[in-house]
């Protein structure tokens, strides 16, 4: 039996299911140095769409833009929810499978079923104030992070007004934690464990399952503390807006934002440095200008920090570039590979200073990134005030030297290194309009705090070491 497909091809319904085309393992070697040319080979081979192995688990890989969007927009035929996984239902998903523990963790971005809505509304309420640029709250936090952002170059200059650095350890890495540990309300530096266990989850480690567990341990003392001390973050906002939320639930939901604000925040600011840094005169003109999204959106078109959605489900058999999904097979949409797509890369324009937003660097739909504006504005504070500190930024290696780290779900660099100049004095802070009360207060823990501090310690030693 054949079907219409919209480009006025026909796909056979009764084709191969996915467990019998022996899909080829996607992350290898090859994928963690040169993603764009496995992608090409997935796309020759397959089309748009191509069977995948995820460390011993098959799964469908979207390579093509317009077959990404369709997946993305179309909630009730492509849901999340683990509980739609055919293979999971079956017991035919390892119990060790490493990509397990962070996908096991039921909060909104894997979310499906009823609950979503009402969960994807209090999100938004409890992001607003952080997100919206009119709110104090919002004011409070641009301060913070470009104070938090002054702390750490500030920091870089102990090794002196000229030297090395890696600036991706020593300020990528580092600012968005810092800005999770003000968005949680953690007292003190206890969020810097927290986010390093993030980290290890992330990059789906063997060490990852203990992370995780560290790590959600953590989120729900954090959770408790919320409950019977509600402040102005974003775990009692959150709670206000779903006060039905239990703890554990809560604490869950924290893991999510803990994840959204840290390494995604951090490869981005790092990728836009390099484009800045790598780029024609026009692009640090540009950004002298002001113009910090624009470099933004060129880089999340070109190096998505987040390059794999965690995965949908066909609801019903479903035709999907030349395969058909079977109902329950798990759908993986990369927008590095759909960025990357002929059909809608040849089609971008690509002058140096005027960007496209057709991007799906945060989704697309209406499960799209509710945090796009909280992630889009620290990233473009931190790379704003290192060119405001710095007179001098020039890479130490080829930009095509450069080391880069891949996971399932990321893919940013290892380190990145840089020859480094800072101004004679440091710019003012730029303060917003109408600034409101509270906006200028202190807003970095104390020294003796700083000093007990994991990521500090860490920090100081790189100084050290790099004498």
């Amino acid at each position: 039996m054949e079907s219409q497909r919209g480009d006025g091809g026909s796909v056979d319904l009764d084709g191969p299911g996915l467990e019998d085309l022996a899909p080829e393992p996607l992350l290898t070697r090859d994928y963690e140095t040169r993603p764009a040319l496995v992608y090409e080979r997935l796309r020759q081979q397959h089309g748009p769409v191509a069977p995948v192995d995820l460390l011993g688990v098959p799964a469908w890989l979207v390579l093509g833009y317009r077959e990404s969007l369709q997946v993305l927009q179309d909630d009730d035929g492509w849901p999340k929810g683990l509980e739609n996984w055919r293979a999971r239902t079956e017991g035919r998903v390892p119990a060790d499978w490493p990509l397990g523990p962070s996908l096991e963790v039921n909060h909104i971005l894997i979310q499906g079923g009823p609950g979503y809505r009402p969960l994807r509304t209090a999100w938004d309420v409890a992001l607003k104030p952080f997100q919206d640029p009119r709110h104090p709250q919002a004011k409070r936090l641009k301060s913070a992070v470009t104070a938090y952002a002054d702390e750490l170059i500030t920091l870089v200059g102990q090794g002196g007004k000229t030297g090395v650095a890696d600036l991706s350890a020593q300020f990528s890495r580092p600012l968005p934690l810092m800005v999770a540990s003000h968005l949680l309300g953690f007292p003190g530096s206890q969020g810097d464990d927290a986010l390093m266990d993030m980290w290890r989850v992330l990059d789906a480690g063997q060490d990852a399952e203990a992370a995780l567990e560290r790590l959600l341990a953590t989120l729900a003392e954090l959770a408790a503390l919320k409950l019977q001390k509600p402040g102005d973050d974003f775990p009692s906002y959150l709670l206000a807006a779903h006060p039905d939320l239990s703890l554990d639930q809560l604490a869950r939901e924290l893991f999510m934002l803990l994840g959204m604000t840290s390494d995604h925040v951090g490869i981005l600011i790092s990728n836009t440095v390099v484009e800045v840094m790598s780029g024609e005169g026009s692009v640090r003109a540009s950004l002298s200008a002001g113009m910090v999204r624009e470099s933004m959106n060129r880089v999340v078109m070109r190096k998505p920090p987040l390059v794999n959605f965690v995965p949908r489900f066909a609801a019903r058999d479903t035709p999907l570039g030349n395969y058909t999904i079977r109902a329950g097979d798990p759908v993986w949409v990369s927008p590095g590979a759909a960025h990357a797509d002929p059909l809608f890369a040849d089609h971008v324009a690509s002058g140096p200073t005027i960007s496209t937003r057709a991007h799906l660097s945060w989704g697309a739909g209406p499960r799209q990134c509710p945090a796009r504006e909280l992630a889009s504005a620290v990233a473009a504070v931190g790379v704003g005030r290192l060119f405001e500190r710095f007179d001098h930024l020039d890479l130490a290696l080829p930009a095509d030297q450069l080391p880069w780290r891949s996971s399932p779900f990321m893919r940013g660099l290892r380190s990145l290194p840089v020859h480094y100049e800072l101004a004679s004095a440091p710019p003012p802070r730029p303060w917003a309009d109408d600034p409101a009360p509270g906006v200028a207060e202190e807003v970095l823990p104390d020294p003796s705090a700083r000093q007990r501090s994991s990521l500090w310690r860490y920090l100081t030693g790189l100084i050290r070491g790099g004498r």
